[in-house]
């Protein structure tokens, strides 16, 4: 699985693994860890130039280098430093023994852009995850030449310039190729701005041990294929069709039918074993005509709004979940079934877009409940009451509403978040292939089979979360341009990641 660590929490594991390692034990292997990504950019050799701060972001630039010189032509631009640490002071012994060239820190602009010509790559070791904003101003010049549309650029750990914590984005950060973090993610890298500004993302294992990372708060998380793979629910054999998942799915409207298409296809290919669509009657001709393998039932269009909730609490008796709000009409009659229906049902339910913009006006029946909300950023600003969400408060605006409400939330973005009022989960999967219609229709059936097969609202959302990001990622690979939904709801099995050891170094986006 992968560690998600604050600045903090990075600190108290490292000195933990230093006491039980030693400093000098971590920094070798990060070394180690970091020449393979320069190998792999650096292909065929060429020359590669490092820019070295003060502390031991720099020291790590100096014991990868170490291992690549004299295959590749190597220089380390760092002033002097009055007080290494021994890790540092060893690694840089060991650079100079194998013949990396070491140069004082440039001052300027243009003595940082002699430093880095005819460089194949550029490594970014200014500053760790300690660093505050802004940058200090003697190496904002150095910073603004790590620039990954000029050149290719590794950043150690992060990109110098990028807040670990929050994500915010010094005016001079570094825009790296690729980004090499060590020993545990950490949020910033994750979070927007922040992870434009990292490229690819890589997570090194550097020695410090699963019981020392798992000792530390667990205010964030994220999945690896790993841990998705172990927390899918695996069908019993001797499941029955409607034991191995059997949601409701409350959906469509005359003017929206395929939401509720999307939505059930994708309860469907995400494992359930029989999904039931309850819809209003003018839309079922057309739902039928595309659900084969599902039961369509209508609403008829004359009933009460009384009416029509006691017909979907007595539907819902053999159901395990419920999928609400995809396509449904905005009109006053939908929005009392909307209501009425959710005050009254207990089972577990994911509430998603026509049914979010019902209960803008009140989430009372919503509270208490095993429930999931799925807003993008429009929906959640009429949803919190709180108005637009601005760049960078988007963990702080959720964990407000969260724990206002209790209502456990999946908040939609790039970087999509989920909480509970307990971790915040960051989604790492994804493509901006998603961003087109029907795509959170897909993402809300997923959820809702994951629901009825007994998972927990904020491991459903989650999870769902994760396999709609890798179902996204392979339908691109497919279909380079104009990717739907149908080929997300199409590509779930086959987006399955397969179960391998995890690697010492590995890719997280």
């Amino acid at each position: 699985m992968i560690y998600v660590l604050a600045p903090e929490q990075m600190r108290a594991a490292d000195a933990a693994a230093c006491a039980a390692s030693g400093e000098d034990a971590l920094m070798q292997t990060a070394g180690e860890r970091i020449a393979g990504r320069l190998r792999a950019m650096a292909a065929p050799p060429g020359r590669i130039a490092a820019l070295a701060g003060p502390g031991n972001n720099g020291g790590d630039a100096f014991a990868a280098l170490a291992l690549l010189a004299p295959e590749y032509e190597c220089a380390v631009y760092a002033d002097p430093v009055a007080h290494p640490s021994p890790a540092r002071a060893a690694a840089e012994r060991r650079a100079r023994d194998a013949g990396v060239a070491v140069h004082p820190f440039p001052n300027t602009a243009e003595e940082v852009e002699a430093a880095l010509r005819g460089a194949a790559v550029a490594v970014d070791a200014l500053f760790g995850t300690g660093a505050r904003l802004p940058l200090p101003p003697e190496f904002r010049a150095a910073a603004r030449a790590l620039d990954a549309r000029l050149r290719l650029v590794l950043a150690v750990d992060l990109p110098s310039g990028v807040d670990a914590s929050t994500g915010a984005v010094a005016e001079d950060a570094v825009r790296a190729s690729e980004t090499v973090t060590l020993g545990a993610v950490k949020p910033g890298l994750l979070l927007d701005p922040g992870r434009a500004s990292c490229g690819a993302l890589w997570l090194a294992e550097i020695g410090i041990g699963e019981a020392i990372l798992a000792a530390q708060p667990r205010t964030y998380a994220a999945l690896d294929d790993d841990a998705f793979l172990r927390a899918l629910p695996v069908r019993g054999a001797e499941s029955d069709k409607r034991g191995a998942g059997a949601p409701l799915v409350i959906a469509g409207s005359v003017q929206f039918p395929g939401a509720a298409v999307l939505c059930a296809r994708a309860a469907a290919r995400a494992g359930a074993g029989y999904v039931t669509v309850a819809t209003p009657q003018a839309a079922a001709p057309v739902l039928r005509a595309h659900l084969v393998e599902e039961v369509v039932v209508a609403i008829p269009d004359d009933a009460t709004a009384e009416q029509a909730v006691n017909d979907l609490l007595d539907l819902s008796k053999r159901n395990g979940s419920i999928a609400i709000g995809p396509g449904l009409g905005l009109d006053d009659r939908t929005g009392e079934i909307v209501r009425g229906f959710l005050a009254r049902s207990e089972l577990p339910a994911v509430v998603d877009a026509s049914a979010l913009f019902h209960l803008a006006k009140g989430l009372e029946p919503l509270r208490g409940k095993r429930i999931v909300v799925t807003p993008h950023a429009g929906e959640f600003a009429r949803l919190s009451g709180l108005g637009t969400i601005r760049e960078g408060e988007r963990v702080s605006r959720l964990r407000e509403f969260v724990e206002r409400t209790g209502i456990t939330t999946l908040l939609k973005g790039r970087a999509t978040l989920v909480f509970d009022g307990t971790t915040m989960h960051v989604n790492v999967t994804g493509t901006n292939a998603l961003a087109t219609a029907g795509s959170g229709d897909v993402l809300t059936g997923i959820t809702a089979t994951l629901l009825s097969q007994g998972m927990a609202p904020v491991d459903a959302a989650s999870t769902a979360a994760y396999w709609h990001g890798l179902a996204g990622q392979r339908a691109e690979r497919e279909r380079r341009i104009g990717v739907v939904a149908g080929d997300i709801v199409e590509h779930l099995g086959a987006a399955l990641p397969v179960a391998r050891k995890p690697a010492p170094l590995q890719r997280i986006y």
